[in-house]
């Protein structure tokens, strides 16, 4: 059982308890669902109801509810967990599997095999991932341990991605701002569009090879396809992406890699950062075109 605590200070002295636990990022749904599902509230272990106000120097107390059941099956489903605490997870996902089950990839994901891994400890859970990549994207993804962490995962959650795009771009920063919307000949697809919405992508040429280059890409918005559709559109689209003009006759799949993510820790905001390295098929294009050299992953 997890249990929140917080030491009201001076600022927040006689403010109404539901108030004050709103101030400290406790959702409003989160606050419902200790009240009706849990414990309750305490301050100094006393019961304390949200319309009561809190005193300087109170230690205000709570237990998390109760997970709700999951209808994710339990799986074996190769994934790393590159860091894990009460609150947050960042796990390692390989390319060709998909983040949650859907219609066309309903088991074999990478929920199924969290749920997995916390079966094999003994623990009940469920999969709150708080940044998706695509099926065929591998690298790291950050997800809540509850309902608290969640929001607050996903408000200070950074991501910076690797990518080998096709051809020569000059070395150094630059950025594409350019709206995307959806491909009206494609499910799936995307595209640049006035009547899009507003998407912003950072990236640093980090090498260039004879045909590909190694690009860091950063996407200040979070729009499906962000980093393939706006690399396609300088016309530089990622090796293996045909779905946006790249050629997979090197990489039966799109090069992108989630390469390094950034978060502050829920309870105490320390700023925490995990990388992963480039995966052996990604690894082996930029080999064959020297673009491993020049560059620091812990520089990103």
């Amino acid at each position: 059982m997890t249990v929140l605590r917080y030491i009201v200070p001076p600022s927040a002295d006689g403010q109404r308890l539901g108030i004050f636990l709103r101030t400290q990022g406790v959702t409003a749904g989160l606050i419902k669902s200790v009240k009706y599902n849990g414990d309750g509230f305490f301050a100094d272990g006393a019961p304390l109801h949200t319309d009561r106000p809190v005193h300087t120097g109170q230690q205000i107390t709570f237990a998390l509810p109760p997970e709700p059941p999951t209808s994710v099956t339990p799986q074996p489903v190769p994934f790393t967990v590159a860091y894990e605490d009460e609150f947050a997870a960042v796990l390692e996902k390989p390319a060709g599997i998909a983040v949650h089950p859907t219609l066309n990839y309903p088991d074999g994901t990478l929920a199924n095999g969290w749920l997995y891994y916390l079966q094999k400890q003994g623990r009940i859970g469920v999969f709150r991932s708080v940044n998706r990549i695509d099926k065929n994207t591998s690298g790291l993804v950050l997800c809540a341990q509850n309902a608290f962490a969640a929001p607050l995962l996903a408000d200070s959650a950074q991501k910076c991605y690797l990518a080998i795009v096709q051809g020569c771009l000059p070395p150094g920063p630059g950025e594409v701002e350019a709206p995307i919307a959806r491909r009206g000949d494609s499910i799936i697809g995307r595209c640049v569009r006035v009547d899009g919405k507003y998407s912003l992508t950072k990236y640093t040429v980090l090498a260039v090879g004879t045909g590909h280059s190694l690009v860091a890409c950063t996407p200040c918005t979070g729009r499906t396809h962000q980093i393939r559709v706006h690399m396609a559109y300088i016309g530089h689209p990622l090796a293996g992406d045909t779905l946006y003009g790249g050629s997979d006759s090197i990489l039966p799949r799109h090069a992108l890699h989630c390469a390094v993510l950034r978060f502050a820790h829920p309870v105490s905001k320390q700023a925490i950062r995990i990388q992963s390295a480039l995966p052996p098929d990604m690894a082996a294009l930029a080999r064959s075109e020297g673009l491993l050299s020049g560059w620091d992953l812990q520089e990103l």
